[in-house]
């Protein structure tokens, strides 16, 4: 069995700028839902048979109370923003499980489901389904996997290795140093991208890492300025890293059945006649 994991929210920003406009008589802006609804079909016509999809039903979370540049609704389309109650409605009544989050975000939400999926021993894979380079965390191995279904790619530990220079366990403490522009948090000043890999390749955590540059024995430019900034930001590091850290404790479901596709429910043969018939503009 395999349970498929579906970023609600960046479906939605995805089909919003990818697809044409569409718009019901009384001018509500559908397109985008169109698109996702038309993606998760073609999902469960491939063959998934246990889906859920996580969106952000307020921008805000509780990382808004830890650090005041974590990322908000501000300058979100109105016309991408007013389609994320019909998404969750419509995929309701498609009959896909739907997990609208408020206090946390659907990252917190997929982080969670794949560890509850992962522990059921009659599943064989999870497919976590956004790029986002903040779920890479929560790859294990070969059995929990990121995928992204635009380009088609699978990332397993190793492929999230490849493509970071660290392993999962070492995403938050990445994205800690180098930042997170998407979520609005900057990183510390001087680690970039190579630096941050060589020096958690070798030390995992930032907590390991010492405070001298000399006992780091890796090869990056800079060394000084970078562990001084590190000691001098530490608390900040921490900080970005926590904001950075999934949740993965929220109880979503009990078991995977829950997640099991057993087709619409009979008031979505309505919402899709209506989202068909909407007009592109």
């Amino acid at each position: 069995m395999e349970v498929h994991l579906v970023d609600g929210t960046y479906e939605l920003f995805r089909h919003f700028y990818a697809v044409p406009s569409a718009r019901l008589p009384d001018g509500q802006e559908v397109g985008a839902v169109r698109g996702v609804l038309a993606s998760v079909r073609v999902m469960i016509g491939e063959g998934a048979t246990h889906v859920g999809v996580a969106t952000d039903h307020v921008i805000e979370s509780f990382r808004n109370k830890l650090w005041a540049g974590y990322k908000t609704g501000e300058g979100i389309d109105p016309a991408l923003f007013s389609q994320f109650q019909l998404l969750e409605d419509a995929l309701a009544a498609m009959g896909v499980t739907v997990w609208p989050m408020v206090e946390f975000e659907a990252d917190d939400a997929l982080a969670s489901a794949a560890a509850i999926a992962a522990r059921d021993p009659k599943v064989d894979r999870v497919i976590i389904c956004t790029p986002d380079k903040d779920l890479g965390q929560c790859v294990r191995g070969t059995r929990v996997v990121q995928m992204d279904r635009r380009k088609r790619i699978i990332r397993d530990e190793v492929g999230v290795k490849a493509k970071f220079g660290v392993p999962p366990a070492s995403i938050p403490d990445y994205l800690a140093l180098v930042g997170d522009s998407a979520d609005g948090y900057p990183g510390l000043p001087g680690w970039g991208a190579k630096s941050t890999a060589a020096v958690l390749a070798k030390f995992g955590h930032l907590e390991a890492i010492p405070a001298d540059w000399r006992d780091w024995h890796v090869d990056v430019m800079g060394a000084s300025s970078l562990a001084a900034t590190l000691q001098r930001e530490r608390e900040l590091a921490f900080l970005f890293r926590d904001l950075a850290t999934l949740r993965c404790d929220i109880p979503l479901f009990e078991s995977v059945d829950a997640l099991r596709y057993a087709g619409p429910r009979p008031e979505f043969a309505a919402l899709d006649k209506q989202l068909k018939a909407a007009r592109r503009v």
